[in-house]
């Protein structure tokens, strides 16, 4: 497993954060610096057709070494990593044979990894798991990806005896600010389906996620000298804060799980004048989603009017725009391709862990642009974030269920009409 630690060390440590506010695509420049080691290793192992294109999209080709016909495939991963949390000078610590114990990420900060408050950990007793040093996150999210991709892609050019099928294979820029397919050529990549390696523990298997939707809400005020300001002066910042508490209790991130929806408040700036908030809009159920969006245009209309004589015009403006959709629209018509997945790992031994994802990969969007497009684990946990931590042994595990899909779909696991066991 040395060559999977050394590969995935050698990207992290390159910063690759991307940048909403940025309008570039990638949107910064140093996701260049990754992109550019890929495409020379990609052409050192041997991939074919290995392309980078100016917005710094990836593709390369595996070819087919069987003589019947066979869908072509394809595996997807983003290199950038997300801007919540600073990846500049990344330095992961390599811990063997973990023991159960906390794990010291930072002595001098006093930063611990511990089992007590992060109980998964201890599914990796005896392991070899890779940890930040507790100041910048680990980039697992998606590096692991990548990582496994890659060491796949050389494993099956090695072992020439493993038949499979045409494997295109992509890594894109800017997943983490959710425009990681707005540039995604569907067409150039030519697939029939493809699989995003961007979950999280083994086993995870996702072809539902959320439909979702940003808000952003300006709040109009009247500053007034407060010692005269009786009936006059209009505080942005409380009407802001008078509109979030008309959102239901009980319907934030900390608070749901599952299939469960969710508004989220994650930037609230402001003065007197003018106050704007930034909130996210989640639901697996369209219905549901689309209620959630009625919901904030009804408190926005009852805010105007409750001020419409004081202020004069509307006090509240709100623009609410869709971000993606939930794929699990367009992957049951081919279910198939998870079912496909799925027999992988528990051919290989793992247990297939399927449920909704509560969030989103590149493979929502691409779903919706052609390629019918599930989600499998990469193996990392505690994403986003200076806890964040991946075992060895489950970058492993990926490759593996990467090489057994490939190899069974050559051998015609798509044309069975089985289908998964799935329980809500």
């Amino acid at each position: 497993m040395q060559n999977i630690i050394d590969r995935f060390v050698s990207y992290v440590t390159i910063d690759t954060e991307s940048d909403a506010s940025s309008n570039t695509t990638p949107s910064t420049a140093k996701q260049w610096d990754l992109a550019n080691k890929l495409v020379e290793e990609l052409k050192t192992i041997g991939l074919q057709d290995v392309t980078i294109d100016n917005k710094a999209y990836i593709m390369a080709t595996l070819p087919s070494n069987v003589d019947h016909e066979v869908p072509t495939i394809g595996f997807i991963s983003h290199f950038d990593t997300t801007p919540d949390f600073t990846g500049a000078n990344v330095k992961p610590q390599i811990i063997p044979n973990y023991d159960g114990k906390d794990i010291v990420l930072n002595a001098e900060k006093n930063i611990i990894l511990s089992p007590f408050y992060f109980k998964d950990l201890l599914q990796y007793k005896g392991q070899t798991i890779i940890t930040t040093d507790g100041t910048t996150l680990l980039g697992a999210d998606d590096k692991a990806g990548i990582t496994e991709i890659v060491t796949a892609m050389e494993f099956l050019i090695n072992n020439p005896e493993i038949k499979h099928g045409k494997i295109r294979i992509a890594f894109t820029p800017d997943e983490e600010i959710g425009r990681g397919a707005h540039h995604f050529d569907v067409e150039k990549f030519a697939a029939e389906w493809a699989y995003t390696m961007d979950g999280s523990q083994v086993g995870e298997l996702e072809y539902e996620n959320f439909n979702a939707a940003g808000a952003k809400i300006i709040f109009k005020g009247k500053s007034v000298h407060p010692g005269y300001a009786k009936g006059k002066m209009i505080n942005s910042m409380l009407i802001a804060n008078d509109f979030i508490n008309e959102l239901p209790s009980g319907e934030t991130p900390q608070e749901t799980k599952g299939y469960e929806g969710f508004f989220h408040v994650h930037h609230l700036t402001g003065s007197i004048e003018e106050t704007v908030l930034e909130l996210i809009i989640r639901d697996h159920s369209k219905l549901k989603f689309e209620k959630r969006k009625e919901l904030i245009t009804k408190i926005t209309k009852k805010f105007n009017k409750r001020f419409a004589k004081q202020f004069g015009e509307d006090i509240v403006i709100t623009e609410i725009k869709d971000q993606y959709y939930n794929m699990k629209e367009k992957v049951l018509p081919v279910k198939h391709i998870v079912f496909i997945a799925e027999k992988a790992m528990r051919e290989l031994g793992i247990k297939p862990l399927i449920k909704p994802i509560r969030g989103g990969t590149d493979g929502c969007q691409l779903s919706y642009k052609g390629l019918p497009c599930p989600n499998i684990f990469a193996g990392g946990h505690n994403f986003h974030g200076k806890y964040e931590y991946v075992p060895v042994e489950s970058m492993q595990k990926a490759v593996n269920v990467i090489v057994k899909i490939a190899e069974l779909t050559a051998n015609g696991a798509y044309l069975k009409k089985e289908t998964i066991s799935k329980k809500r």
